[in-house]
């Protein structure tokens, strides 16, 4: 059996995570931290239908985000933290990032999303997979889960790509333009699971 990658017992304090974020391998393509000035070009894609269908994003507009980038600077306050996937000008073009980050638990959750302008070029499974791997074998986090809600078949199979497994159906977890659905619970490990059962 390969010997698996030495990494923290423990993830370490938000603040002393390191800045050299993981490489996307999509050439022109990469992780940075966000700025305030994201919010415009997050918010133009994010107010669209077609991207939030499936999704329990509630937006009044650029503000909104503005106000989450500041938090996400602060993850030690915020228990979450995002980065911009810079397209090969520098502006924003989609998002990666960890909430519900649970130090003494070590899990936290992913969440992602990408401008219809690079959609089906495989940006999400390598945004989610990268970030991912960082998580479990730089940071040390034993557990990174998703929620996705039951009608997003697309964003259940960037988790599956990733080696996301599911593990059941959370009834009534999360309102959605004010109705209550269900949502399905992935996670990936570490160590990696050997066995699993999928329930619901």
């Amino acid at each position: 059996m390969p010997s698996l990658p030495l990494r923290p017992a423990m993830p370490p304090a938000c603040a002393d995570w390191p800045r050299d974020y993981p490489a996307l391998g999509a050439p022109g393509l990469r992780l940075r931290a966000m700025r305030e000035d994201d919010a415009a070009d997050w918010y133009a894609y994010l107010r669209r239908e077609d991207v939030t269908r499936h999704t329990s994003w509630k937006l009044d507009g650029p503000q909104t985000l503005a106000g989450l980038i500041r938090a996400y600077a602060r993850p030690d306050r915020s228990h979450s933290m995002r980065l911009a996937i810079a397209g090969p000008d520098g502006r924003l073009v989609g998002t990666v990032g960890l909430n519900e980050i649970a130090l003494p638990q070590r899990r936290a959750e992913i969440a992602y999303d990408i401008d219809p302008a690079y959609w089906r070029r495989g940006l999400a499974t390598q945004a989610c997979a990268a970030l991912t791997g960082w998580a479990l074998e730089t940071l040390g986090f034993a557990r990174i889960q998703a929620t996705v809600l039951d009608s997003n078949t697309a964003s259940a199979g960037v988790l599956e790509r990733c080696g996301f497994r599911r593990e059941g159906l959370l009834h009534a977890y999360r309102v959605v333009r004010g109705e209550p659905r269900h949502f399905w619970m992935y996670a990936r490990t570490w160590p990696p699971a050997e066995t699993g059962a999928e329930c619901g």
